[in-house]
């Protein structure tokens, strides 16, 4: 699948947010390791702390059916760009160190990144392998 067509899937799954109260739709759309296409939106809950991000959406949906690393991810949002906010880069970062990120406001308009350009110096389970150590 090529990045015009992972970022149409994410398009389409932003037509699906369920945002009550921000009216803020973001889609995201992710090819797994196995090549595996999965797909999420963003979905609010009124007291806020349980909404869940696109990003995670489509990230949860892939772990749960047994995909656990992520090869690309397309984002899209309503606003010219969307990034993902801090706790979708850290599930990112655990699950595709080495991911294509790409923040897309159409097909044609997008730019890629990864996790280092998006969250540097990040932590991850290496981290924890090394405070054993000590």
């Amino acid at each position: 699948m090529n990045n015009k067509e992972l970022i149409k899937k994410a398009l389409d799954a932003k037509k699906r947010a369920y945002v009550p109260y921000s009216h803020f739709h973001v889609g995201a759309a992710l090819i797994t390791g196995d090549d595996k296409v999965y797909t999420g939106c963003n979905i609010e809950i009124a007291s806020y702390s349980p909404t869940l991000c696109a990003e995670r959406t489509a990230i949860f949906k892939a772990i749960s059916e047994g995909s656990t690393e992520i090869k690309t991810i397309a984002v899209v949002g309503d606003s010219n760009p969307t990034f993902p906010c801090g706790v979708c880069r850290q599930v990112i970062r655990e699950f595709g160190k080495n991911a294509k990120i790409i923040i897309a406001n159409s097909e044609d308009d997008y730019k890629e990144y990864t996790i280092d350009d998006l969250l540097p110096h990040s932590f991850g389970p290496e981290d924890l392998d090394n405070a054993k150590k000590d």
